[in-house]
């Protein structure tokens, strides 16, 4: 049976290369919206979109930060393979489904963009750069609401890369009762 979204679902892998042209204002709003549209525990709807652009200095820092809380030395590529513009996702602190909607939420805007033919790469190993010492200075400076946490973010471009999406094994990983 051929499907559309199944087919996106299908063909969709994490970019890891992208050029310098940044996604049209529409592609955001497609992807956005897509996040926007996303089911959220008791439709709260808590989570929150800061789109900051790629070449803002506030990303290197965050690098930086995440580096050294991993003991890591300078990579070849940041952490979001110089994307041109990334989303991050926050969600309102205390709510026990938040880190659940904002994967949803980021996995439908991975799957709008690689429908618009963008490349993509959803991100969580900021995480505790975004959750350590230098919280509050990185959320203001990425725009992330006060009373709100980072939870994942997506970055989006045109990608360079052709990477194959994952295989897996679906004998090992699917354990059938019914």
């Amino acid at each position: 049976m051929s499907n559309q979204v199944l087919e996106v679902i299908k063909k969709r892998s994490s970019a890891r290369a992208y050029s310098e042209v940044k996604p049209t204002k529409e592609e955001l709003d497609i992807i956005l919206e897509a996040g926007l549209q996303a089911p959220t525990g008791m439709n709260r709807q808590e989570i929150r979109f800061s789109v900051v652009s790629g070449d803002n200095p506030i990303l290197e820092e965050l690098d930086v930060e995440k580096r050294s809380l991993r003991g890591q030395e300078k990579q070849p590529h940041n952490f979001y393979y110089e994307a041109p513009v990334l989303i991050f996702l926050s969600a309102e602190d205390g709510f026990k489904w938040s880190k659940v909607d904002a994967g949803i939420a980021v996995q439908n805007m991975a799957l709008a963009a690689e429908s618009l033919g963008l490349g993509n790469l959803i991100i969580g190993c900021v995480y505790d750069a975004l959750h350590g010492e230098k919280k509050e200075y990185f959320s203001k400076a990425l725009a992330i609401p006060e009373g709100y946490s980072f939870e994942i973010a997506l970055a989006v471009g045109h990608k360079l890369d052709d990477k194959k999406p994952h295989e897996y094994n679906a004998k090992e990983q699917v354990t059938l009762s019914i």
